[in-house]
């Protein structure tokens, strides 16, 4: 039973594919497909058997055709769901992923395939195991966009960050191929700390720039305060986590927060500010939004 799938798929229109994607993410979905059908979308989403029942997954149904509604939709959500082995959830969700550009200096490039050899950019080879994070969501692209943003500059100083919830280790690889001196990974799901570890080896990071532990950052032990924090979570977490970010910044400190749907975003905000934080740019991308922050 371990090594038993579900397969969920929901075929939709395009307009509620965000929320889709936001509904598996908090779920804590074991990897995400979308592709085209038609006029449709069609997005798959994988979960451990022990994860959902029968029950659950009719539940599950019904969430999605009311998001539809909410949102105005007359074409609700058709959703089907099936048992796969492990092996064929592995090949199921990886023939859907390509090599992805991000930003202007990044390629999100799938292990198992050469990158395009005509190709300038810095090549991050991702393989997310079980650990949700492949670089396609719009909450990824916009953290690494912004780390590019930070850190590209040809004056910046070596910069030390903290990732809160690295999970396959996409930021937190991606931020040291980009120039960062210094990383502490954290995650709370052993899965994502593996992963971290082996996406940091397949990219040839040495350990003493980025260090891996499980937990977050209400136990994190700093040799000095960091200059960024980055967190790609959810809204629910952030606004837990964020108490403790006086903990280990500076006064120059910035900050990268997203997996913040647009309409929670004034929550975030008030919940920074009221902790000494101001939104300094907010960058959307759909329903989806990160916050760029620093200290007044």
């Amino acid at each position: 039973m371990a090594n038993t799938w579900w397969e969920i798929q929901v075929t939709c229109s395009p307009l509620l594919e965000d929320t889709v994607f936001w509904r598996f993410e908090n779920w804590d979905g074991r990897g995400t497909a979308s592709e085209s059908w038609g006029l449709q979308r069609q997005i798959k989403a994988y979960f451990p058997q022990q994860r959902f029942c029968n029950v659950d997954l009719a539940a599950l149904a019904l969430r999605f055709q009311q998001d539809a509604l909410c949102l105005g939709l007359r074409d609700l959500p058709q959703v089907t769901w099936q048992l796969i082995e492990d092996e064929d959830w592995g090949k199921s969700w990886k023939k859907y992923w390509h090599p992805q550009p991000v930003g202007d200096r990044l390629l999100i490039n799938p292990a198992w395939m050469d990158p395009p050899k005509d190709s300038s950019r810095l090549v991050l080879r991702l393989d997310p195991g079980t650990a949700f994070g492949t670089g396609t969501h719009p909450t990824t692209q916009l953290c690494l966009e912004s780390l590019e943003m930070r850190l590209g500059e040809p004056t910046a100083a070596p910069q030390t960050l903290v990732d809160i919830g690295c999970g396959s280790g996409i930021l937190s690889i991606g931020a040291i191929l980009l120039g960062a001196r210094y990383v502490y990974a954290l995650d709370t799901d052993p899965l994502a700390v593996k992963a971290t570890g082996e996406n940091r080896d397949l990219n040839n990071v040495d350990p003493a720039r980025l260090s891996i532990a499980l937990g977050s950052i209400d136990g994190l032990e700093v040799s000095e305060p960091v200059d960024g924090i980055v967190c790609n979570i959810l809204a629910e977490v952030i606004v837990e986590l964020i108490p403790y970010f006086n903990g280990i910044a500076k006064a120059s400190t910035w900050g990268i927060l997203s997996g913040v749907l647009l309409e929670q975003s004034k929550w975030v905000s008030d919940t920074l500010e009221n902790h000494g934080w101001t939104v300094a740019t907010l960058w959307r991308r759909g329903d989806w939004c990160c916050l760029n922050i620093r200290r007044p």
